[in-house]
């Protein structure tokens, strides 16, 4: 008589009816809070809020390093006051024009290096030759032809915005499976129909993080500008707002100052490029 062959462990679980099997422990609400993203952030923040306090008390030296509530404090009453707002409106505004014609530039680059050889070569050749080159070291030249104002902040920001993005859009374009590209030439799409429609969303994930890291650019650079030569047409930034207050030394003010660029940094970084992504490249499956 032939004996029934043992089942598998993995089997014998399947078979167990569902009151045997081990009930999934629920989790507790300290774990729940901890699997959320912000509150993690939010933390780590505190404690580097707390750490500063406690360095400034020690050292002792408002002049040179004030406190963290000091700093609050200048901060909230320049926001309230509505010059700090002003200041960071000026900037904002410059860094959207700049960035803009930036990606409207990078977009014409790329496509043309998708479509011709000619175009290929010279998106080589220009980025070899300006990637490397710093955008605030362009910053003499931008004072010859355009003057103190507005038109040589725009030319730095698009130059820190350009090269950056042009490489990681191609370099997503030249990842595109050739699969999709069959498709596309199938149904007739040709020129900028072709990169639009299937080269673009396709490379998205690549071109998401040009757009973040031309961004970071974008945004240290016109800090920088501003810095160097303050006023831009009758009008201060943010940097201007720093500048104007290291050489008064309202120390306090200066890091204010600092702080609202690393919030605007957080901000953009965790509200527009996460949404963007979260309805982007993640629901699409492009992206965990």
């Amino acid at each position: 008589m032939s004996q029934t062959p043992p089942l598998r462990p993995e089997y014998e679980i399947a078979l167990q009816p569902l009151t045997d099997l081990p009930l999934e422990r629920e989790l507790s609400l300290a774990q729940r809070l901890w699997q959320q993203a912000w509150l993690r952030k939010s933390l780590i923040l505190m404690t580097l809020a707390l750490l500063w306090e406690v360095a400034a008390r020690l050292q002792g030296n408002d002049l040179l390093l004030p406190s963290f509530l000091q700093v609050a404090r200048a901060l909230v009453e320049d926001l309230a006051s509505g010059e700090l707002l002003e200041k960071v409106a000026i900037s904002l505004s410059v860094l959207v024009k700049g960035y803009l014609i930036g990606i409207l530039l990078a977009f014409v680059l790329t496509s043309l290096a998708v479509s011709s050889q000619l175009g290929r070569d010279l998106l080589s050749t220009l980025t070899a030759m300006f990637n490397p080159l710093p955008a605030i070291a362009l910053l003499p030249v931008a004072l010859l032809w355009f003057g103190l104002g507005e038109g040589s902040l725009i030319f730095v920001l698009v130059h820190s915005v350009l090269w950056s993005l042009a490489l990681n859009t191609y370099a997503g374009f030249l990842g595109v499976p050739e699969t999709q590209r069959m498709v596309g030439r199938n149904y007739g799409l040709r020129g900028l129909r072709f990169v639009a429609l299937i080269l673009v969303p396709a490379a998205l994930p690549s071109i998401l993080s040009g757009l973040k890291i031309g961004w970071a650019f974008a945004w240290r650079t016109l800090v920088a500008a501003e810095l160097v030569f303050g006023a831009s047409s009758g009008q201060g930034g943010l940097g201007w707002y720093i500048f104007q207050n290291r050489n008064e030394l309202y120390t306090d003010k200066v890091f204010a100052g600092l702080a609202v660029v690393i919030l605007i940094g957080l901000l953009v970084e965790s509200l527009v490029f996460a949404l963007l992504e979260r309805y982007t490249v993640r629901r699409w499956g492009m992206q965990r």
